[in-house]
């Protein structure tokens, strides 16, 4: 049974599109992840601040608080800026890293020491190898 097997780590999944939230959750959960949800930016930092995940799943381009500022402040929150992040979005991920840079060029997170890109990227639609592939680099092959 797969409840049985020590947790690999902890994935928090934050993304408004329930159908993708579910599908990630379900790669990490088959693969020995304990996981947990959020819907936005704004649930997410929530959710982070209690589940204290090793690894955060995020989608960039959501209502309410979207991914660069879910990613700033979690940068800037001592307790959690160490937390690894792996952004799963539709954004090409050179156009990202390029917006990424002009963001930081301007002073972006200057409060946190500048902003911190994420530690992975896979642009959409995921596949289950991809992000598990990415999670594994950015963890170590046996997790948080």
């Amino acid at each position: 049974m797969a409840g049985a097997q020590p947790a690999r780590g902890r994935v928090l999944v934050v993304d408004d599109e329930m159908h993708l939230r579910l599908f990630i959750k379900a790669v990490f959960e088959t693969a020995g992840f304990e996981t947990a949800m959020a819907r936005d930016g704004e649930d997410g930092l929530e959710k982070a601040r209690e589940f204290k995940p090793d690894l955060v799943s995020l989608d960039l381009m959501m209502p309410n608080q979207g991914g660069v500022r879910f990613l700033t402040e979690l940068r800037a929150d001592p307790e959690l800026r160490a937390t690894k992040v792996l952004v799963v979005s539709a954004i090409e991920g050179e156009t990202f890293r390029h917006s990424l840079a002009l963001l930081q060029a301007g002073g972006a997170g200057e409060e946190a020491g500048g902003l911190a890109g994420p530690d992975g990227y896979v642009e959409k639609p995921p596949t289950a190898e991809r992000l598990l592939c990415e999670a594994e680099r950015i963890l170590g092959p046996t997790g948080g």
